[in-house]
């Protein structure tokens, strides 16, 4: 059963990659938010994996839930953010600076 979460979590890790570099190279704003976005949800599962393979599932669900909370709560800081600047205000430029 081990192995089989620890390959499931190296899936898992493998699966954010793309993501990664969505976050990074992004062609707007918005694909980015969305990219950090979904690596913190994975990070939320990767959490509870870690948790089921050292058998102290009690601890990583809180941790978990914490992680996200504070990713819900920085998509929203940063749609608000996004919101009130204007997203067609922010160049490559500005982004690569």
């Amino acid at each position: 059963m081990h192995n089989f979460l620890i390959i499931l979590g190296c899936a898992l890790i493998c699966l954010m990659l793309p993501l990664l570099y969505r976050a990074v190279v992004g062609p707007t704003t918005i694909d980015r938010m969305v990219g950090v976005n979904i690596i913190g949800t994975k990070t939320t599962v990767l959490l509870l994996l870690i948790g089921l393979i050292f058998g102290s599932l009690d601890m990583f669900i809180d941790l978990a839930l914490t992680y996200a909370l504070l990713n819900f709560i920085a998509s929203l800081a940063a749609a608000r953010l996004l919101e009130r600047i204007g997203s067609d205000s922010i160049t490559e430029e500005e982004v690569h600076s």
